[in-house]
């Protein structure tokens, strides 16, 4: 029997979802959370049976790092498939003064990331540690790779100077210890900065913390060449517009206030479920009082009220 009528065979008789079953207990067993298709099953199995090692070896270290290391290397290459279909490259800007404080082994890692996520690099003399120029957009970051919880404040000197010279500008600082974040919460606070202004992105190691500066940089390149930002401002400005027209719809009944209109809206809802609601869920859910609540349930439900010309 051939390989491929094997696997048929097994999973017509559902081995291969047994199997998926015992793999994911052997993970779980090991702490370690990875989403198993049937295809990485299959990949499994193959493993299983070529190393000929046992269903009950629950303790099979080496089976766990395998499906471990199997499932990481697929989600990351269908993400970086996902940024090179995106037709969004660009260009990335390296500070040659931080390129010289780092490991050559990192360095070579950021050199095939940017490759392999269609980004050229280039070493120049600039003031943030990176610059990306993405889809007609350019963010700058501050990438601080050593955070010293006994001097953090040349960090947000550095960023409080900065923010001022760049529309986008984004800090990753690494911290792998639960000392490091609670040093750098503390001292967010303490010298004052303004959320989102620069937005701080907080990674556990120098791998992850370099692949969100650029998933960060690639959705700014996607936003500004499908003028994702522009839509989203068009949007809410119908939204307002709409906010006003309800506003003022329920503030046309009588002795109801704009303040009783907001609590509506955030409470009952829409027009059609205040008209729906009685006097004693409207009492029971806002700040209205009773006679306002009578007023409203009134004006939804006796035709003789709304069609009064006192309503005018």
């Amino acid at each position: 029997m051939c390989l491929k009528c094997g696997f048929l065979y097994l999973y017509n008789y559902g081995v291969l979802e047994s199997l998926k079953l015992w793999l994911q207990h052997v993970v779980l067993q090991h702490n370690v959370a990875v989403d198993l298709s049937i295809h990485t099953c299959i990949v499994c199995f193959t493993y299983w049976s070529r190393k000929n090692l046992g269903f009950a070896s629950l303790k099979n270290f080496e089976l766990v790092n395998f499906v471990r290391i199997y499932v990481s290397s697929m989600n990351r290459t269908q993400n970086e498939d996902t940024v090179r279909n995106s037709g969004v490259g660009g260009v990335c800007m390296m500070s040659n003064q931080w390129r010289e404080e780092q490991h050559s082994s990192f360095i070579n890692f950021i050199s095939r990331f940017l490759s392999a996520n269609s980004f050229r690099l280039n070493v120049v003399p600039i003031a943030p540690d990176f610059i990306f120029n993405c889809g007609g957009v350019s963010i700058a970051f501050i990438f601080v790779v050593n955070y010293n919880c006994d001097n953090p404040g040349p960090i947000f000197s550095r960023a409080q100077k900065l923010k001022s010279q760049f529309g986008h500008l984004y800090v990753v600082v690494i911290l792998p210890t639960k000392e490091q974040n609670d040093s750098f919460v503390r001292s967010y606070f303490r010298f004052g900065m303004d959320i989102g202004k620069p937005t701080f992105v907080p990674a556990l190691d120098l791998e992850m913390g370099f692949e969100k500066i650029v998933r960060i940089a690639h959705a700014r390149g996607v936003c500004k060449k499908q003028d994702i930002v522009s839509k989203l401002k068009t949007e809410r400005e119908r939204s307002v517009q709409g906010l006003d027209v309800y506003l003022g719809v329920v503030s046309s009944i009588p002795h109801v206030e704009t303040h009783d209109a907001n609590a509506l809206i955030q409470t009952v809802g829409s027009i059609e479920a205040i008209a729906k609601a009685s006097k004693e869920s409207i009492v029971e859910n806002t700040d209205i009082s009773s006679e306002k609540a009578e007023t409203i349930s009134r004006f939804f439900r006796d035709p003789k009220f709304y069609l009064s010309p006192r309503i005018c």
